[in-house]
């Protein structure tokens, strides 16, 4: 129980700014229509769309909801808030399941460069190792000026070893010497970095692709997670970047990060409904355990409070 209010308290404050958009608009509309009709609806619908749910998703919620309003003949504008709240909170939690791995296991961590996956890996290692699990990392990004320095760093943070080759060596050899690693010393779970930009998006998807396949044929028995980390500030954006990652190595679960830097945490809500791939963390502040498992019900009670 004590964990729940601790996720909830992280969530609540890591959702402020996205909270003060969202629920200053809806109270203003409620205070301002008092009762429910076609005007009210359009303008939450915009409110909706301006938290970066997106059209779609947000267009989805209000006809759910005028469909809800007509069948319990509800006109007090005043009681959208809760159903509101009971939307999104269904929308998040449709099929979700929590983050559980099967030891052996490879977690393959994606996504473009700046969007936080040094941090995320160094947070998602200690968040492991909090569970008594034996973590290896791997550094694969070995494009990126400094990559494995700072991973490095996060890496002596969180307390577990990691695998690194000098700079523009082969990711895959990289790989490959850490899944080797990851055997001879028995660790539970391996997390491979990964590059965010090669000269063109071709070369970086084949890099991509190659590493997967390497972890495919070396370490068969170990189950697998493919692990895309997303800015929440690029909004809108994200949902294409999803969609371009998945056509390559199949997205299992999403981190969304810098939460708490933006007011348009709807995206998170947008990527669930438009994806319908669960998101296991988020990331709302700089600290080693600001890194947080998901919780639907806490996140859209921190977003619509």
């Amino acid at each position: 129980m004590e964990n729940k209010k601790s996720i909830f308290a992280k969530m609540k404050e890591g959702l402020a700014k996205t909270r003060s958009n969202i629920m200053s608009r809806v109270d203003e509309l409620i205070n301002y229509y008092k009762e429910i009709d076609d005007e009210f609806f359009d303008d939450l619908e915009e409110t909706l769309i301006i938290s970066d749910m997106g059209v779609r998703t947000a267009n989805d919620i209000i006809e759910s909801l005028k469909k809800q309003v007509r069948e319990d003949k509800i006109g007090d504008a005043a009681r959208i808030k809760n159903m509101l709240k009971e939307k999104i909170a269904h929308i998040l939690s449709e099929g979700s399941k929590g983050f559980e791995l099967n030891s052996p296991a490879v977690i393959l961590v994606v996504g473009v460069n700046g969007v936080g996956k040094t941090t995320t890996i160094g947070k998602l290692a200690s968040l492991l190792k909090a569970e008594e699990k034996r973590v290896i990392v791997a550094a694969a990004d070995t494009f990126r000026a400094a990559a494995a320095e700072q991973l490095e760093i996060w890496c002596n943070r969180a307390g577990v070893p990691l695998i690194r080759h000098m700079e523009g060596a082969d990711p895959g050899a990289v790989v490959f010497d850490a899944i080797q690693a990851a055997k001879s010393r028995k660790m539970d779970v391996l997390i491979c970095d990964t590059a965010g930009r090669l000269h063109n998006k071709k070369n970086l998807m084949n890099e991509l692709d190659k590493i997967n396949r390497i972890i495919d044929r070396e370490m068969p028995e170990a189950s697998k997670e493919v692990l895309l980390v997303i800015d929440a500030t690029t909004g809108q954006n994200a949902i294409s970047q999803a969609t371009e990652f998945n056509e390559v190595v199949g997205i299992t679960g999403i981190v969304l990060t810098k939460l708490d830097g933006t007011a348009k945490g709807g995206i998170a809500v947008a990527i669930k409904a438009q994806l319908d791939l669960p998101i296991y963390f988020v990331g709302v502040g700089e600290q080693m355990d600001d890194l947080q498992p998901f919780d639907p019900k806490s996140f859209s009670d921190a977003l619509l409070e």
